[in-house]
Parts: C-alpha cells; structure tokens; sequence
C-alpha cells in the first residue's frame, strides 16, 4: 500500500509560496501613513517667519480647538505623550500610594507611576478590547490604592462606566491614557470628558501629529491651573522668575502647535475613513481560521488607531512573528504592538518584583498582530489585506 508523502520540511515561507503561488500585492502595503500636506507644511512655515517660536498663541489656540473636540472643559499642550502622563500623575498620585494600571500597553503608563515615587499594581484586561478588566482591578486594591489608570488601546476606549463606578466606590482618582486614541467617544461623548484627566500623544505614528507633542485634557480648572505651573518651571503666570513650585519645561513649540490645527481640522474626515477601513477588514475576516478580530467595547466609538487582530498560534504551523513575516512576503506590512506584557519589562521586574502573573495580558503580547488600517488605504489594499491574511493563515492552519 502506497504511503502519504511526507510533509516537506521547508520553512514556512517557502512551503506557503509553494501552496499559495504569486504574492498578493507586488509593492508593500505599509502599516503606517504619516504624511503632512501643505496646510501643515504653510501653518509651520508662517510660525517660523514670524519668529514667535516658542509656547505661545499658537499653543493656547490649539488647546482651545482640542479641548472643544473632545469634549473636554481644559486642554494643555506639552512637549510628548510621556510628560502629559508625568504633569497629569503628578498632582493626583502621590510617593508610596499603589495605582491601579493595566499590564498590556505601552511602558510609559506604569513607567511615569514608578517615577512618582509610586507603585504601579497591574492589573489583567480584557481579551477582546485589550483593555483593562475593571472587575480584576477591584480584586487587586490594597489599603494604599489611591487612583487608576485605564488605557485607550488602539484608539478603542475603556470600560468608562466599569472602571468610574469602581473609581466612585472605592473613592479613587481616575486618569485615562489616550495616546492612541484622538477623537474617540463614549456614549457619544467624547472621551476628553471623563476622569480627572486624560492625556494624549501627537507622535508621528498616531492618528494626528505635531512631530512630537501631547495633550492634557481635564474638566477641573484647579488642576489644570496646577499642570500648567508645572509644565513651566513652576513659574507664577505672569511673574517670570517668580517660582512657587519645583516644574519642568515640558513645553510644546507653537511650530508644533500649528502643525497640530491643522492635523485637527482634517482628524474628523481621516478618523471615519479608519473606522469605515476597520469595519470593512472586520467584515472580510470574520470567517478567516485562527485570526480573531478586534472587538469594540459596548459604547464606544473606536478610532483605529490600530486595527490589531489575534493570531491563534495554538492553531497555525508558525508563531505570530512569522505569520507577520509571512504577510510581508505577500506584500502586507504588520507591527507587534506590543510584544511584551509591561509587568513583563526587565526593568519592571527589577522595580516591581511583587507583581503577579497576568495569563491575559502575557497571551496578547504572544497573538497581537496590527494590519494596516489607516486613512490612506484604497478599497484594493483593504480587499488585498484580507487576502493575505486569509492565505497565510489557510496555509498555515495545523
């Protein structure tokens, strides 16, 4: 009787080109479009002949126009996405108190709490929005916990509701990280609104920039007042080299600033283009094996910052790195957003060596996967997207 011929011991890559023919794309599909058109290029160079170049009126006019666009009573400008975490922390969070913090994120949100002095208490989230579990919280409050900190992953918000009634009945100050997440909403409103404060990053990769920049936004003028003397030395408003509390210069340019109203008035139209891309690859994938798409929680709107899938590994022949490796040789670029829970860090480790396992948190930093889905993208490239997808991971299932 005649055998099965033997699977080929080909890496994966030559096997997949082996079953699946020609790439899907010839040229590269990029994960990241950061381009600035000439009204950001006109707004920056009429700041520069002017030669008014540092925090000024441009500033204070874009904090008024982002305040305004997420809903929020008070905006301040600063020089990154790290610094609006280290002027928000500051005044709410003090040395020694516990901060409730999710685990799976970016370094920066539990890095600005240990260089507060304080101790950042990870907690797990959700495997579907990837955001922080507010019932996991509550089981991890010790007599010390003062705040939490809840994150807008991939431009899709929080549980506000879960995590602001846990706030209001454990009387914990609340400070939600919007890095990545610009003009996204919950129940309608925007996200500006809600907690004590609420910061944001203008890096090159997010869905607006000014280069480098961030945003502070809060509804209580006492604080805001309080951030604003920070951010400047410490200096009294209007009585220069009078210092009232020790500060930083965590100040944004207004070349900055201009380059960022432009990028705001044109946010509206780029962010429904991602949503309309994200529902679409949500619609073309939602049949692909061992790929889960990203789910957006109830009530919020998601603005796609990323559109970051799960690659069911336990289900494919490859890990998540080389399903990436494999989507970039059929012509789609990826990123691994984030490859590593934070409680996981070296130095976290060194610093927090209390901290506890996180089986969710520690699952997404091995399935995590974005696509491409920004506002540049072409209803071919969506269509080519999923294609690849689906080949690599149809070839790759066990």
């Amino acid at each position: 009787m005649a055998h099965a011929p033997a699977r080929s011991a080909a890496a994966p890559a030559d096997r997949l080109a082996a079953e699946g023919g020609t790439p899907v794309c010839r040229e590269l599909i990029p994960v990241v479009s950061a381009r600035l058109g000439e009204e950001e290029i006109s707004a920056a160079v009429e700041v520069l002949r002017s030669g008014q170049l540092r925090q000024g009126k441009k500033c204070v006019e874009f904090e008024a126009a982002f305040a305004a666009a997420t809903g929020a009573g008070f905006a301040l400008t600063t020089c990154n996405g790290t610094t609006a975490l280290q002027l928000a922390y500051e005044p709410i969070i003090g040395p020694g108190d516990d901060v409730l913090c999710p685990a799976y994120g970016f370094i920066a949100t539990a890095s600005m709490i240990l260089a507060r002095g304080a101790r950042p208490v990870f907690c797990d989230v959700d495997e579907r929005t990837f955001n922080i579990d507010a019932a996991d919280a509550e089981q991890r409050l010790t007599p010390r916990t003062t705040a939490i900190v809840a994150t807008h992953l991939y431009g899709n918000p929080a549980d506000i509701d879960a995590v602001e009634d846990l706030a209001d009945r454990r009387g914990l100050s609340v400070v939600y990280d919007a890095a990545q997440s610009h003009l996204a909403t919950w129940r309608g409103q925007g996200i500006g609104a809600f907690g004590h404060a609420t910061t944001y990053s203008f890096y090159p990769t997010k869905n607006m920039t000014t280069g480098e920049g961030g945003m502070i936004t809060t509804n209580d003028e006492e604080l805001a007042q309080r951030i604003a003397l920070l951010r400047d030395h410490g200096m009294e408003p209007g009585k220069r080299y009078h210092h009232v509390a020790l500060g930083y210069n965590y100040r944004l340019t207004d070349v900055a600033a201009a380059i960022g109203l432009a990028q705001l008035a044109r946010l509206p139209e780029r962010t429904a283009r991602r949503q309309a891309n994200g529902a679409r690859l949500t619609s073309l994938l939602k049949d692909v094996p061992a790929v889960i798409t990203p789910l957006a929680t109830e009530g919020a709107g998601h603005v796609y910052h990323q559109y970051t899938i799960r690659v069911q590994v336990d289900q494919l022949r490859c890990d998540r790195d080389e399903f990436a490796r494999l989507l970039a040789a059929e012509g789609v670029g990826s990123a691994t957003h984030y490859p590593r829970a934070i409680s996981d860090q070296p130095i976290i480790a060194e610093l927090v060596p209390e901290r506890e396992p996180m089986p969710i948190s520690e699952m997404l930093a091995r399935q995590a996967l974005c696509l491409p889905v920004h506002h540049d993208l072409t209803a071919t490239q969506l269509d080519q997207i999923a294609e690849a997808v689906a080949k690599v991971a149809t070839a790759m299932q066990r």
